[in-house]
Protein backbone atom coordinates (compact mmCIF):
# COMPACT_ATOMS: atom_id res chain seq x y z
CA UNK A 1 0.00 0.00 0.00
CA UNK A 2 1.46 3.35 -1.03
CA UNK A 3 1.28 6.59 0.94
CA UNK A 4 -1.58 7.99 -1.15
CA UNK A 5 -3.76 4.90 -0.56
CA UNK A 6 -3.00 4.99 3.16
CA UNK A 7 -3.97 8.66 3.31
CA UNK A 8 -7.27 7.95 1.55
CA UNK A 9 -8.10 5.13 3.96
CA UNK A 10 -7.21 7.29 6.94
CA UNK A 11 -9.47 10.11 5.74
CA UNK A 12 -12.25 7.67 5.01
CA UNK A 13 -11.99 6.26 8.54
CA UNK A 14 -12.21 9.72 10.14
CA UNK A 15 -15.18 10.69 7.98
CA UNK A 16 -17.21 7.62 8.96
CA UNK A 17 -19.89 7.95 11.65
CA UNK A 18 -18.65 6.76 15.03
CA UNK A 19 -20.83 3.63 14.99
CA UNK A 20 -19.24 2.41 11.74
CA UNK A 21 -15.58 3.00 12.58
CA UNK A 22 -15.13 -0.17 14.62
CA UNK A 23 -16.36 -2.42 11.77
CA UNK A 24 -14.13 -0.55 9.32
CA UNK A 25 -11.14 -1.02 11.59
CA UNK A 26 -11.90 -4.71 12.17
CA UNK A 27 -11.99 -5.23 8.41
CA UNK A 28 -8.55 -3.69 8.04
CA UNK A 29 -7.16 -5.82 10.86
CA UNK A 30 -8.56 -8.96 9.24
CA UNK A 31 -6.73 -7.99 6.07
CA UNK A 32 -3.50 -7.66 8.05
CA UNK A 33 -3.29 -3.89 7.69
CA UNK A 34 -1.62 -2.01 10.56
CA UNK A 35 -3.99 0.87 11.02
CA UNK A 36 -1.69 2.63 13.49
CA UNK A 37 0.79 3.33 10.67
CA UNK A 38 -1.71 5.32 8.62
CA UNK A 39 -0.89 9.03 8.34
CA UNK A 40 -2.97 11.38 10.45
CA UNK A 41 -5.19 13.27 8.00
CA UNK A 42 -5.27 17.05 8.19
CA UNK A 43 -8.36 19.23 8.52
CA UNK A 44 -11.03 16.57 7.97
CA UNK A 45 -14.08 18.78 8.29
CA UNK A 46 -12.98 19.85 11.77
CA UNK A 47 -15.52 22.23 13.29
CA UNK A 48 -14.46 25.53 14.79
CA UNK A 49 -14.99 23.96 18.21
CA UNK A 50 -14.23 20.32 18.88
CA UNK A 51 -13.45 17.84 21.63
CA UNK A 52 -10.18 17.56 23.51
CA UNK A 53 -7.46 14.96 23.22
CA UNK A 54 -7.28 12.57 26.15
CA UNK A 55 -4.21 14.35 27.52
CA UNK A 56 -6.01 17.69 27.31
CA UNK A 57 -9.05 16.16 28.95
CA UNK A 58 -6.90 15.09 31.90
CA UNK A 59 -5.40 18.57 32.22
CA UNK A 60 -8.88 20.10 32.13
CA UNK A 61 -10.09 17.70 34.83
CA UNK A 62 -7.15 18.53 37.10
CA UNK A 63 -7.65 22.26 36.51
CA UNK A 64 -11.32 21.93 37.45
CA UNK A 65 -10.29 20.31 40.73
CA UNK A 66 -8.10 23.28 41.64
CA UNK A 67 -8.13 26.24 39.19
CA UNK A 68 -5.59 28.15 41.30
CA UNK A 69 -3.01 25.36 41.32
CA UNK A 70 0.31 26.03 39.54
CA UNK A 71 1.12 22.29 39.41
CA UNK A 72 0.68 22.09 35.64
CA UNK A 73 2.39 25.32 34.68
CA UNK A 74 5.41 24.90 32.41
CA UNK A 75 7.82 27.72 33.26
CA UNK A 76 11.07 28.42 31.45
CA UNK A 77 13.61 31.22 31.83
CA UNK A 78 16.34 32.06 29.32
CA UNK A 79 19.07 34.68 29.30
CA UNK A 80 19.48 36.76 26.13
CA UNK A 81 22.99 38.12 25.65
CA UNK A 82 23.65 40.67 22.93
CA UNK A 83 21.74 43.52 21.32
CA UNK A 84 18.01 42.70 21.42
CA UNK A 85 15.55 43.91 18.77
CA UNK A 86 12.25 44.34 20.65
CA UNK A 87 10.19 44.59 17.44
CA UNK A 88 11.74 41.38 16.08
CA UNK A 89 11.04 39.69 19.42
CA UNK A 90 7.35 40.59 19.12
CA UNK A 91 7.22 39.50 15.47
CA UNK A 92 8.83 36.15 16.30
CA UNK A 93 6.30 35.28 19.01
CA UNK A 94 3.37 36.49 16.88
CA UNK A 95 4.61 34.18 14.12
CA UNK A 96 4.80 31.28 16.58
CA UNK A 97 1.21 31.89 17.70
CA UNK A 98 0.11 31.98 14.06
CA UNK A 99 2.01 28.79 13.21
CA UNK A 100 0.80 26.69 16.15
CA UNK A 101 -2.94 26.63 16.81
CA UNK A 102 -2.46 25.42 20.38
CA UNK A 103 -0.88 28.78 21.29
CA UNK A 104 -4.21 30.49 20.47
CA UNK A 105 -6.60 27.83 21.78
CA UNK A 106 -9.02 28.23 24.67
CA UNK A 107 -11.25 25.69 26.41
CA UNK A 108 -14.91 26.17 27.23
CA UNK A 109 -17.91 24.13 28.27
CA UNK A 110 -20.49 23.74 25.52
CA UNK A 111 -23.42 21.39 24.96
CA UNK A 112 -22.63 19.43 28.10
CA UNK A 113 -19.00 18.85 27.15
CA UNK A 114 -15.63 20.58 26.91
CA UNK A 115 -14.60 22.05 23.58
CA UNK A 116 -11.33 23.53 22.39
CA UNK A 117 -11.74 26.68 20.34
CA UNK A 118 -8.97 27.92 18.06
CA UNK A 119 -8.90 31.70 17.74
CA UNK A 120 -7.73 33.67 14.74
CA UNK A 121 -4.04 34.67 14.75
CA UNK A 122 -3.39 37.31 17.39
CA UNK A 123 -0.60 39.45 18.74
CA UNK A 124 0.66 38.09 22.04
CA UNK A 125 1.27 40.45 24.95
CA UNK A 126 4.88 40.67 26.14
CA UNK A 127 5.23 42.14 29.62
CA UNK A 128 8.29 44.31 30.24
CA UNK A 129 10.31 45.18 33.35
CA UNK A 130 13.28 47.56 33.28
CA UNK A 131 15.74 46.51 36.01
CA UNK A 132 18.73 48.54 34.77
CA UNK A 133 18.57 50.91 37.76
CA UNK A 134 19.25 48.07 40.21
CA UNK A 135 22.66 46.83 41.33
CA UNK A 136 23.61 43.35 39.98
CA UNK A 137 22.83 41.60 43.29
CA UNK A 138 19.42 43.29 43.47
CA UNK A 139 18.81 42.42 39.81
CA UNK A 140 19.40 38.74 40.53
CA UNK A 141 17.07 38.94 43.51
CA UNK A 142 14.33 40.61 41.47
CA UNK A 143 14.73 38.21 38.54
CA UNK A 144 14.35 35.27 40.91
CA UNK A 145 11.28 36.86 42.52
CA UNK A 146 9.57 37.65 39.20
CA UNK A 147 10.39 34.18 37.83
CA UNK A 148 8.70 32.64 40.86
CA UNK A 149 5.65 34.89 40.48
CA UNK A 150 5.29 33.90 36.82
CA UNK A 151 5.74 30.20 37.51
CA UNK A 152 3.17 30.17 40.31
CA UNK A 153 0.48 32.38 38.73
CA UNK A 154 -2.57 30.32 37.65
CA UNK A 155 -4.06 30.27 34.14
CA UNK A 156 -7.68 30.62 33.13
CA UNK A 157 -8.14 27.89 30.52
CA UNK A 158 -11.20 29.66 29.13
CA UNK A 159 -8.98 32.49 27.86
CA UNK A 160 -6.29 32.45 25.16
CA UNK A 161 -3.41 32.49 24.70
CA UNK A 162 -2.30 30.09 27.43
CA UNK A 163 1.16 31.53 27.05
CA UNK A 164 2.69 34.26 29.21
CA UNK A 165 5.81 36.15 28.18
CA UNK A 166 7.73 38.62 30.31
CA UNK A 167 10.94 40.41 29.29
CA UNK A 168 13.31 41.69 31.99
CA UNK A 169 15.96 44.19 30.93
CA UNK A 170 19.22 44.03 32.90
CA UNK A 171 21.29 46.18 30.53
CA UNK A 172 21.38 47.16 26.87
CA UNK A 173 23.10 43.85 26.10
CA UNK A 174 21.49 41.50 28.62
CA UNK A 175 17.86 40.47 29.11
CA UNK A 176 15.96 37.63 30.77
CA UNK A 177 12.93 36.13 29.04
CA UNK A 178 10.34 34.38 31.22
CA UNK A 179 8.02 31.99 29.37
CA UNK A 180 5.14 30.14 31.00
CA UNK A 181 2.66 27.83 29.27
CA UNK A 182 -0.09 25.65 30.65
CA UNK A 183 0.39 21.92 30.25
CA UNK A 184 -2.92 21.63 28.37
CA UNK A 185 -1.27 23.24 25.30
CA UNK A 186 2.35 22.09 25.66
CA UNK A 187 4.83 19.61 27.14
CA UNK A 188 8.58 19.42 27.70
CA UNK A 189 9.23 18.53 24.04
CA UNK A 190 7.16 21.60 23.07
CA UNK A 191 9.40 23.93 25.09
CA UNK A 192 12.46 22.85 23.08
CA UNK A 193 10.52 23.30 19.84
CA UNK A 194 9.37 26.73 20.91
CA UNK A 195 12.93 27.93 21.60
CA UNK A 196 14.30 26.42 18.37
CA UNK A 197 11.61 28.02 16.23
CA UNK A 198 11.80 31.31 18.11
CA UNK A 199 15.52 31.55 17.29
CA UNK A 200 14.82 31.03 13.59
CA UNK A 201 11.86 33.43 13.48
CA UNK A 202 13.71 36.11 15.45
CA UNK A 203 16.68 35.82 13.13
CA UNK A 204 14.57 36.19 9.99
CA UNK A 205 12.58 39.06 11.52
CA UNK A 206 15.83 40.94 12.24
CA UNK A 207 17.13 40.43 8.71
CA UNK A 208 13.81 41.02 6.95
CA UNK A 209 13.94 37.58 5.31
CA UNK A 210 11.03 35.17 4.92
CA UNK A 211 10.89 32.42 7.53
CA UNK A 212 11.86 29.01 6.14
CA UNK A 213 10.38 26.65 8.71
CA UNK A 214 8.88 23.51 7.14
CA UNK A 215 5.10 23.53 6.85
CA UNK A 216 3.29 21.61 9.59
CA UNK A 217 1.54 18.56 8.10
CA UNK A 218 -1.27 18.75 10.69
CA UNK A 219 -2.37 20.83 13.66
CA UNK A 220 -2.98 19.56 17.19
CA UNK A 221 -6.74 19.33 16.82
CA UNK A 222 -6.21 16.97 13.83
CA UNK A 223 -4.28 14.72 16.19
CA UNK A 224 -6.97 15.02 18.89
CA UNK A 225 -9.67 13.85 16.46
CA UNK A 226 -7.46 11.05 15.16
CA UNK A 227 -6.52 9.82 18.64
CA UNK A 228 -10.13 9.61 19.78
CA UNK A 229 -11.23 7.89 16.58
CA UNK A 230 -8.48 5.29 16.73
CA UNK A 231 -8.82 4.45 20.43
CA UNK A 232 -12.62 4.44 20.45
CA UNK A 233 -12.70 2.13 17.44
CA UNK A 234 -11.16 -0.72 19.45
CA UNK A 235 -7.55 0.07 20.31
CA UNK A 236 -8.50 1.29 23.78
CA UNK A 237 -10.00 -2.08 24.76
CA UNK A 238 -7.08 -4.02 23.30
CA UNK A 239 -4.57 -2.10 25.42
CA UNK A 240 -6.78 -2.21 28.50
CA UNK A 241 -6.56 -6.01 28.53
CA UNK A 242 -2.82 -5.74 29.16
CA UNK A 243 -3.09 -3.07 31.87
CA UNK A 244 -5.88 -4.83 33.78
CA UNK A 245 -3.78 -7.99 33.87
CA UNK A 246 -0.60 -6.11 34.82
CA UNK A 247 -2.02 -3.88 37.55
CA UNK A 248 -4.76 -6.16 38.90
CA UNK A 249 -7.52 -5.01 41.20
CA UNK A 250 -5.50 -3.84 44.21
CA UNK A 251 -4.20 -0.27 44.00
CA UNK A 252 -2.33 0.33 47.25
CA UNK A 253 -0.47 3.61 47.61
CA UNK A 254 3.28 3.65 48.12
CA UNK A 255 3.69 4.57 51.77
CA UNK A 256 7.03 6.31 52.12
CA UNK A 257 8.04 7.56 55.57
CA UNK A 258 7.66 11.35 55.61
CA UNK A 259 8.79 14.15 57.88
CA UNK A 260 5.23 15.47 58.13
CA UNK A 261 1.74 13.96 57.70
CA UNK A 262 0.29 14.09 54.20
CA UNK A 263 -2.05 17.09 53.86
CA UNK A 264 -5.60 16.54 52.64
CA UNK A 265 -4.96 19.04 49.82
CA UNK A 266 -1.35 19.36 48.63
CA UNK A 267 0.14 22.83 48.13
CA UNK A 268 2.38 21.57 45.27
CA UNK A 269 5.27 23.55 46.72
CA UNK A 270 8.50 21.81 45.87
CA UNK A 271 12.27 21.92 45.94
CA UNK A 272 15.03 20.12 44.07
CA UNK A 273 18.20 18.38 45.18
CA UNK A 274 20.77 17.96 42.40
CA UNK A 275 23.77 15.65 42.49
CA UNK A 276 26.24 13.92 40.19
CA UNK A 277 27.08 10.24 39.83
CA UNK A 278 30.77 9.42 40.10
CA UNK A 279 32.37 8.71 36.66
CA UNK A 280 33.69 5.35 37.91
CA UNK A 281 30.22 4.30 39.03
CA UNK A 282 28.69 5.55 35.77
CA UNK A 283 31.11 3.41 33.74
CA UNK A 284 30.39 0.37 35.90
CA UNK A 285 26.62 0.84 35.53
CA UNK A 286 26.92 0.98 31.74
CA UNK A 287 29.06 -2.18 31.77
CA UNK A 288 26.50 -3.95 33.96
CA UNK A 289 23.70 -2.90 31.61
CA UNK A 290 25.62 -4.26 28.62
CA UNK A 291 26.27 -7.62 30.33
CA UNK A 292 22.58 -8.08 31.10
CA UNK A 293 21.38 -6.77 27.71
CA UNK A 294 19.40 -3.89 29.21
CA UNK A 295 19.57 -0.12 28.94
CA UNK A 296 21.07 2.22 31.51
CA UNK A 297 17.51 3.48 32.07
CA UNK A 298 16.48 0.03 33.31
CA UNK A 299 19.47 -0.26 35.67
CA UNK A 300 18.80 3.15 37.23
CA UNK A 301 15.07 2.45 37.48
CA UNK A 302 15.70 -0.98 39.06
CA UNK A 303 17.87 0.58 41.78
CA UNK A 304 15.23 3.24 42.41
CA UNK A 305 12.51 0.60 42.70
CA UNK A 306 14.69 -1.32 45.16
CA UNK A 307 15.17 1.88 47.17
CA UNK A 308 11.40 2.44 47.29
CA UNK A 309 10.93 -1.19 48.45
CA UNK A 310 13.45 -0.70 51.25
CA UNK A 311 11.91 2.60 52.37
CA UNK A 312 8.28 1.46 52.21
CA UNK A 313 8.61 -2.23 53.15
CA UNK A 314 6.16 -3.02 50.34
CA UNK A 315 6.80 -5.56 47.57
CA UNK A 316 4.52 -4.27 44.79
CA UNK A 317 6.33 -1.14 43.62
CA UNK A 318 4.64 1.19 41.14
CA UNK A 319 6.53 4.12 39.71
CA UNK A 320 5.23 6.51 37.09
CA UNK A 321 7.36 7.29 34.04
CA UNK A 322 6.58 9.95 31.42
CA UNK A 323 6.81 9.18 27.70
CA UNK A 324 6.90 11.74 24.90
CA UNK A 325 4.17 9.84 22.97
CA UNK A 326 5.43 11.28 19.68
CA UNK A 327 6.13 8.11 17.75
CA UNK A 328 4.10 9.47 14.81
CA UNK A 329 6.15 11.60 12.41
CA UNK A 330 3.26 14.03 11.89
CA UNK A 331 3.37 15.24 15.50
CA UNK A 332 7.13 15.62 15.97
CA UNK A 333 7.06 19.33 15.10
CA UNK A 334 3.88 20.30 16.95
CA UNK A 335 3.60 22.35 20.12
CA UNK A 336 0.96 20.53 22.15
CA UNK A 337 0.21 18.20 25.02
CA UNK A 338 1.21 14.71 23.84
CA UNK A 339 3.00 13.39 26.90
CA UNK A 340 1.55 10.29 28.55
CA UNK A 341 2.44 8.59 31.84
CA UNK A 342 3.08 4.87 32.18
CA UNK A 343 2.67 2.96 35.42
CA UNK A 344 5.69 0.65 35.82
CA UNK A 345 4.62 -2.13 38.21
CA UNK A 346 7.22 -4.62 39.44
CA UNK A 347 7.16 -7.17 42.26
CA UNK A 348 10.37 -6.73 44.28
CA UNK A 349 11.47 -9.86 46.17
CA UNK A 350 14.46 -9.28 48.49
CA UNK A 351 15.61 -12.89 47.89
CA UNK A 352 16.31 -12.50 44.15
CA UNK A 353 19.67 -11.42 42.76
CA UNK A 354 20.51 -8.37 40.64
CA UNK A 355 20.16 -10.25 37.34
CA UNK A 356 16.61 -11.32 38.16
CA UNK A 357 15.73 -7.79 39.30
CA UNK A 358 16.93 -6.37 35.98
CA UNK A 359 15.01 -9.05 34.07
CA UNK A 360 11.77 -8.20 35.88
CA UNK A 361 12.15 -4.46 35.37
CA UNK A 362 13.02 -4.96 31.69
CA UNK A 363 9.89 -7.06 31.21
CA UNK A 364 7.83 -4.31 32.86
CA UNK A 365 9.30 -1.56 30.69
CA UNK A 366 9.00 -3.43 27.39
CA UNK A 367 5.39 -4.43 28.08
CA UNK A 368 4.49 -0.86 28.96
CA UNK A 369 6.09 0.52 25.80
CA UNK A 370 4.07 -1.81 23.58
CA UNK A 371 0.89 -0.52 25.28
CA UNK A 372 1.87 3.13 25.68
CA UNK A 373 -0.99 4.69 23.69
CA UNK A 374 -3.68 4.25 26.32
CA UNK A 375 -4.03 7.66 28.01
CA UNK A 376 -3.32 7.61 31.72
CA UNK A 377 -6.67 9.19 32.56
CA UNK A 378 -8.48 6.47 30.59
CA UNK A 379 -6.56 3.82 32.53
CA UNK A 380 -7.51 5.36 35.89
CA UNK A 381 -11.16 5.53 34.87
CA UNK A 382 -11.25 1.98 33.47
CA UNK A 383 -9.68 0.51 36.63
CA UNK A 384 -12.16 2.32 38.85
CA UNK A 385 -9.45 3.82 41.05
CA UNK A 386 -10.85 5.98 43.84
CA UNK A 387 -9.46 9.49 43.62
CA UNK A 388 -7.80 11.19 46.56
CA UNK A 389 -7.15 14.95 46.18
CA UNK A 390 -3.99 14.54 48.21
CA UNK A 391 -2.40 11.86 46.01
CA UNK A 392 -1.88 10.84 42.38
CA UNK A 393 -3.88 7.74 41.43
CA UNK A 394 -1.94 4.50 40.72
CA UNK A 395 1.49 5.92 41.66
CA UNK A 396 3.00 8.55 43.93
CA UNK A 397 6.62 8.58 42.76
CA UNK A 398 8.00 9.39 39.29
CA UNK A 399 11.18 8.39 37.44
CA UNK A 400 12.39 10.06 34.25
CA UNK A 401 15.62 9.39 32.33
CA UNK A 402 16.85 11.79 29.66
CA UNK A 403 19.65 11.08 27.21
CA UNK A 404 21.82 13.39 25.14
CA UNK A 405 21.03 16.31 27.42
CA UNK A 406 22.74 19.40 26.06
CA UNK A 407 22.80 22.96 27.36
CA UNK A 408 20.91 25.41 25.17
CA UNK A 409 23.44 27.87 23.84
CA UNK A 410 22.50 28.99 20.36
CA UNK A 411 23.46 32.27 18.66
CA UNK A 412 21.68 33.88 15.75
CA UNK A 413 23.37 35.70 12.90
CA UNK A 414 22.20 38.84 14.64
CA UNK A 415 24.58 38.15 17.51
CA UNK A 416 22.01 37.21 20.15
CA UNK A 417 22.97 34.26 22.37
CA UNK A 418 20.35 32.28 24.29
CA UNK A 419 21.23 30.39 27.45
CA UNK A 420 19.07 28.61 30.00
CA UNK A 421 18.69 30.45 33.29
CA UNK A 422 18.97 28.15 36.28
CA UNK A 423 16.03 28.54 38.64
CA UNK A 424 15.10 26.97 41.94
CA UNK A 425 12.40 24.35 41.63
CA UNK A 426 9.19 25.75 43.10
CA UNK A 427 6.60 23.16 42.03
CA UNK A 428 6.27 19.44 42.82
CA UNK A 429 3.53 17.57 40.95
CA UNK A 430 4.34 14.35 42.85
CA UNK A 431 5.53 13.37 46.30
CA UNK A 432 8.93 12.50 44.85
CA UNK A 433 10.44 12.49 41.37
CA UNK A 434 13.89 11.23 40.33
CA UNK A 435 15.29 12.64 37.08
CA UNK A 436 18.51 11.26 35.64
CA UNK A 437 20.49 12.86 32.82
CA UNK A 438 23.02 11.47 30.36
CA UNK A 439 25.20 14.06 28.63
CA UNK A 440 28.70 14.52 27.36
CA UNK A 441 29.58 15.83 30.81
CA UNK A 442 28.57 12.52 32.45
CA UNK A 443 25.67 11.15 34.45
CA UNK A 444 23.77 13.34 36.90
CA UNK A 445 20.46 13.29 38.76
CA UNK A 446 17.99 15.41 40.67
CA UNK A 447 15.27 14.66 43.20
CA UNK A 448 12.24 16.95 43.13
CA UNK A 449 10.18 16.61 46.28
CA UNK A 450 7.06 17.98 47.94
CA UNK A 451 8.13 20.27 50.77
CA UNK A 452 4.78 19.52 52.42
CA UNK A 453 6.22 16.08 53.19
CA UNK A 454 10.01 16.08 53.19
CA UNK A 455 12.88 18.09 54.63
CA UNK A 456 15.96 18.81 52.55
CA UNK A 457 18.25 16.62 54.67
CA UNK A 458 15.83 13.68 54.31
CA UNK A 459 16.08 13.91 50.53
CA UNK A 460 19.87 14.28 50.66
CA UNK A 461 20.03 11.07 52.71
CA UNK A 462 17.68 9.32 50.27
CA UNK A 463 19.96 10.32 47.37
CA UNK A 464 22.97 8.86 49.20
CA UNK A 465 21.09 5.62 49.82
CA UNK A 466 20.24 5.31 46.11
CA UNK A 467 23.90 5.82 45.21
CA UNK A 468 24.87 3.20 47.80
CA UNK A 469 22.50 0.70 46.18
CA UNK A 470 23.91 1.49 42.73
CA UNK A 471 27.43 0.85 44.02
CA UNK A 472 26.29 -2.40 45.66
CA UNK A 473 24.63 -3.56 42.44
CA UNK A 474 27.84 -3.23 40.41
CA UNK A 475 30.16 -4.55 43.12
CA UNK A 476 28.10 -7.54 44.24
CA UNK A 477 25.61 -8.42 41.48
CA UNK A 478 25.45 -12.05 42.67
CA UNK A 479 24.10 -11.12 46.12
CA UNK A 480 20.44 -11.11 47.08
CA UNK A 481 19.11 -7.61 46.54
CA UNK A 482 17.80 -7.53 50.11
CA UNK A 483 21.39 -7.83 51.32
CA UNK A 484 22.82 -4.98 49.24
CA UNK A 485 24.08 -2.15 51.46
CA UNK A 486 21.74 0.79 51.83
CA UNK A 487 23.89 2.62 54.40
CA UNK A 488 27.44 3.86 54.01
CA UNK A 489 29.97 2.42 56.50
CA UNK A 490 29.93 5.72 58.41
CA UNK A 491 26.12 5.81 58.63
CA UNK A 492 26.02 2.12 59.63
CA UNK A 493 28.51 2.73 62.43
CA UNK A 494 26.55 5.73 63.68
CA UNK A 495 23.16 3.96 63.72
CA UNK A 496 24.23 0.50 64.89
CA UNK A 497 27.04 1.37 67.28
CA UNK A 498 27.18 5.05 68.25
CA UNK A 499 23.45 5.49 68.87
CA UNK A 500 23.28 2.19 70.80
CA UNK A 501 25.89 3.08 73.37
CA UNK A 502 23.42 3.12 76.24
CA UNK A 503 25.63 1.66 78.94
CA UNK A 504 25.57 3.56 82.23
CA UNK A 505 27.60 3.36 85.49
CA UNK A 506 25.71 2.50 88.68
CA UNK A 507 27.09 2.76 92.24
CA UNK A 508 28.27 -0.68 93.38
CA UNK A 509 28.77 0.23 97.06
CA UNK A 510 25.02 0.64 97.78
CA UNK A 511 22.18 -1.86 97.56
CA UNK A 512 19.03 -1.54 95.45
CA UNK A 513 16.88 -0.94 98.53
CA UNK A 514 19.05 2.02 99.46
CA UNK A 515 18.69 3.51 95.93
CA UNK A 516 14.92 3.17 96.27
CA UNK A 517 15.03 4.97 99.64
CA UNK A 518 16.95 7.84 97.98
CA UNK A 519 14.22 8.13 95.34
CA UNK A 520 11.49 8.11 98.02
CA UNK A 521 13.04 11.25 99.50
CA UNK A 522 13.02 12.96 96.06
CA UNK A 523 9.60 11.86 94.65
CA UNK A 524 7.58 9.77 97.14
CA UNK A 525 4.38 10.02 95.07
CA UNK A 526 5.91 9.17 91.67
CA UNK A 527 4.89 5.83 90.13
CA UNK A 528 7.43 3.10 90.79
CA UNK A 529 5.59 -0.07 89.70
CA UNK A 530 2.74 -0.80 87.24
CA UNK A 531 0.90 -4.11 86.96
CA UNK A 532 -2.21 -4.19 84.78
CA UNK A 533 -4.36 -1.31 86.03
CA UNK A 534 -2.63 -1.18 89.45
CA UNK A 535 0.09 1.36 90.23
CA UNK A 536 2.38 1.71 93.26
CA UNK A 537 4.29 4.82 94.26
CA UNK A 538 7.86 4.87 95.58
CA UNK A 539 6.55 5.71 99.06
CA UNK A 540 4.17 2.69 99.10
CA UNK A 541 6.86 0.43 97.70
CA UNK A 542 9.27 1.50 100.44
CA UNK A 543 6.68 0.96 103.21
CA UNK A 544 5.95 -2.56 101.93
Amino acid sequence: MNAEDAQKLARRFIELPQEKRRLFLQGLWEEGVDFSLFPIPADVGIPERQGLSYAQQRMWFLWQLDPQSPAYNLPMAVRLEGELERVALQDAFDALVTRHETLRTRFRQQDGGIRQEVLEPLSVTIGFEDLTALLPAKQDEQVSKLAQVEAMAPFDLAEAPLLRIRLLKLSDSEHVLLLTLHHIVADGWSLNLLIDEFIHLYDTACSGRQAELPALPIQYRDYALWQRSWLEAGERERQLIYWRDKLGGEHTSLELPTDRPRPAIPSYRGARHEFRIDPWLSDQLRALAKRHNVTLFIVLLAAFKLLMQRYSGQSAIRIGSPIANRHRSEVEGLIGCFINTQVLHTEIDPLIDVGELLRRVKETVLGSQVHQDLPFEQLVEALGVKRNPGSTPLFQVLFNHQTNVLDIKLGTTNGLTIKPLQREQQIAQFELALDTYESQQGLSASLTYATDLFDERTIERLARHWLNLLAGIVRQPERRIGELPLLSPEEYRQIVHDWNRTEARYPSERGVHQLIEDQVVKTPDAVALVFGEREMSYGELNRR
